[in-house]
Parts: structure tokens; sequence; C-alpha cells
């Protein structure tokens, strides 16, 4: 093949399909227990109001609550790999080899939200969140009044590994 403009277009949309499809047909689960939030900056800042409180009988007076207001900033990391395709193997007709190396680049990113999603999972017994406690733990502090809070758990002891 003569490598010019025109034979390089050609191949680079051969690679991204054969990428595109393999990313398409990939399993994936992280979506099942992860919430998706496009980004287009270097982080994002997620930020909420505690816990509303509960609807009463107006009776007399009004009672104010003050909502406690939490926040949490997440950096974006950037991710890569990248893969030389050498003249002579386009000249020689060869780079028909190289379509597997990029399906298997279309699977392995399609995967990498799993690999880093499963993986916070898995350290959410000794990482913490936004309330300085660990993600799972049996004393995440919640607000129930003005000065007044209570311990509520997300986590249950078993006879099992976690």
């Amino acid at each position: 093949m003569i490598v010019n403009e025109s034979s390089l277009d050609t191949l680079f949309i051969g690679f991204k399909t054969a990428f595109d499809a393999a990313f398409a047909g990939a399993q994936t689960a992280y979506k099942e227990i992860a919430m998706v939030v496009p980004s287009s900056t270097r982080e994002e800042l997620y930020g909420w109001l505690g816990q509303f409180p509960q609807l009463r009988e107006w009776l007399g007076d009004r009672v104010i609550h003050n909502l406690s207001a939490h926040s949490w900033t997440i950096l974006n990391r950037k991710f890569e790999s990248t893969i030389a395709v050498y003249r002579e193997s386009i000249e020689d007709d060869r780079y028909g080899v190289f379509a597997p190396m990029f399906r298997a680049m279309g699977k392995a990113a399609a995967e990498l939200p799993n690999e880093l999603t499963f993986a916070l999972l898995a350290s959410g017994f000794t990482n913490l969140c936004y309330d300085g406690q660990n993600f799972f733990d049996t004393d995440h502090p919640v607000r129930t009044g003005a000065s007044s809070y209570v311990s509520v758990g997300n986590y249950q002891a078993g006879a099992g590994t976690a």
C-alpha cells in the first residue's frame, strides 16, 4: 500500500471501527451501582444539602430548620494507551494484524470504569467519605435537628468476608 493521506485516513477509519465495535460490545456493570456524570473540566465539585426535615402539622409558630451543606470534589484523571503502527507494516499490507489489538484496546477502554468503580467499592471499608467516616461504616452522623445528630450505618456485619 502506498502511504499517503488517503490511505492513512482509510486505516484510521478501520482501526477506529474495530475499537468502537469492541467498546460497544464490552460487558460492563458499573452503571448498576454508580452514577455517570459527564465532565468537561479538570475537576467536578458535587454539592448537596443535608437531610430534609420531616413535614409536621403546622400548629403555632413556624419551626425553621437549618440545612447543612456538604460537598465533595473529584479530580478527573486521564488515561491512555498508544500503539505504534510502523510504516513498513502499512507498505507491506500487514495492517490487518493490528485490528485485534485495536479491538482489545476498545474492550479495555470500556471496562476501565468497571475496574475503577469496583476498586473504590472494595476500598470502602478503609477510604473516608465526605463526613470523615469510612464509606461503609456503622456510625455516619446525620443531623436530626438544629444541633442534634444520630448515627446511621450503611454496613451490616455478617458471617462471611465482605
